[in-house]
């Protein structure tokens, strides 16, 4: 009876080795292929770093595979070491809980733009100036503020606020493209209403806003952090150091959203891109 059960230990032991095995080796001839897969959200901002490394990781001979998804299932892949990184982690607050569930798990390169805010945003038209002077104004507003997906880090913040500043106001779960078409619409008819907004967005090319003053400082700043699988860097280490430099302005990322976002071919948009400011760029990889 021992002799059997040790029999099937061993068997499963060695069942375990050929799985862990199999696992290096495929992500050896990964690395031997020069194949890397970003994940990225399906965002503006996100959609633009992504499809630009892309351009640029081609470029030097790199297959790259992209693939979009919410932001949870991007940090759990990242985590399990499925793919290799994304570009737009909104860190070190809006994305507070998924990092604090997966980052010992992953690494940070580097940050695609170091400036980014999150808050409510209102047409400059628009009569009222902090957050604080909300509940005076729920008319005009219907007592909705019109918001993005719920796994989004801006629509925990925002119902933080609606509870901080104690507001009469329901947060609208929608999408970011349904977002903005409210916003769209209100503009065109010069009404009155609320989104929840963020920096970097195309949306302050193209219409003229503003971010709700917030004297309690609920809404925090960040950047757009680049994140891997743990152990990517060590893999890849001409593309550690390029992630660890690649940063776009605000101006750079405005002019490249504004391209990419009614772009049909947005590869074809980003090399484009990439093209007239080559110079400039390829010393990321310097």
């Amino acid at each position: 009876m021992f002799k059997k059960i040790s029999i099937i230990f061993m068997i499963g032991m060695l069942s375990l080795s050929m799985i862990s095995c199999s696992k290096k080796s495929d992500e050896a001839s990964n690395v031997a292929k020069k194949e890397v897969s970003i994940l990225y959200p399906n965002w503006l901002e996100g959609i633009c770093f992504t499809h630009l490394a892309k351009v640029m990781l081609e470029e030097k001979g790199y297959n790259v595979e992209i693939t979009a998804l919410d932001p949870g299932p991007i940090y759990a892949s990242l985590a399990k070491g499925g793919k290799d990184l994304m570009m737009d982690a909104w860190l070190p607050n809006t994305h507070k809980s998924y990092w604090n569930k997966y980052g010992k798990k992953m690494d940070k390169l580097g940050e695609s733009f170091s400036g980014g805010t999150t808050g409510l945003v209102v047409p400059s038209y628009v009569d009222v100036n902090s957050i604080a002077e909300l509940n005076a104004n729920k008319d005009k507003f219907d007592g909705k503020i019109i918001g993005i997906g719920s796994g989004a880090g801006i629509h925990a913040s925002t119902e933080k606020v609606i509870k901080e500043y104690k507001l009469n106001f329901k947060q609208i779960t929608s999408s970011g493209p349904a977002m903005i078409a409210t916003l769209k619409k209100a503009i065109t008819s010069k009404k009155p209403v609320i989104v929840t907004g963020w920096k970097p967005h195309l949306m302050w090319n193209r219409y003229d806003l503003k971010y709700l003053a917030d004297p309690k400082n609920v809404f925090p700043k960040d950047v757009c952090a680049i994140v891997s699988r743990k152990g990517f860097k060590e893999d890849f280490p001409e593309l550690g150091k390029f992630f660890a430099k690649f940063n776009l302005t605000e101006k750079e990322l405005y002019s490249l959203e504004k391209l990419l976002d009614s772009s049909n071919d947005k590869d074809k948009s980003a090399k484009i891109w990439y093209n007239e400011r080559k110079a400039k760029l390829d010393k990321f990889w310097d």
